[in-house]
């Protein structure tokens, strides 16, 4: 069992009660509510249950790597939470002028960071994974 990639599906997880619960009614929700064309709503909408979905998937994926090693799909969802982090601080920086109004690329790169600790964890000989 590949622990780190288990704390990976778990951070993931959390990651989407998080978007749900509280990101929904403070962003998704007045969005949904504003006075914005039905069209722009509908896209916000689609987004962010993609989101949601992706977050699901990659959490799933995680959950599947902790007992099944597959470094492409590993590498693919790094990729992907490195890309969240860079948006969130990108259009933080630019718009915002600040990373602290959008913390979420915290949680993207350290999930980016686990899944890399997960890929070289099995790579290892099974006696320094503590395995036998």
């Amino acid at each position: 069992m590949n622990k780190w990639m288990l704390t990976a599906a778990g951070l993931l997880f959390l990651t989407t009660g998080v978007h749900v619960f509280l990101g929904g009614p403070e962003i998704h929700v007045p969005i949904q509510e504003s006075e914005l064309h039905p069209a722009v709503r509908a896209v916000g909408a689609v987004v962010w249950h993609a989101v949601t979905v992706m977050l699901l998937v990659f959490g799933a994926a995680c959950a599947w790597l902790a007992r099944n090693s597959n470094a492409p799909l590993a590498w693919l969802m790094i990729a992907t939470q490195i890309g969240f982090a860079g948006l969130f601080i990108g259009y933080g920086m630019t718009l915002l002028g600040n990373l602290t109004v959008m913390p979420q690329w915290i949680i993207f790169a350290l999930i980016s960071a686990i899944i890399g600790i997960g890929i070289r964890a099995d790579k290892a000989p099974a006696s320094s994974r503590g395995t036998a």
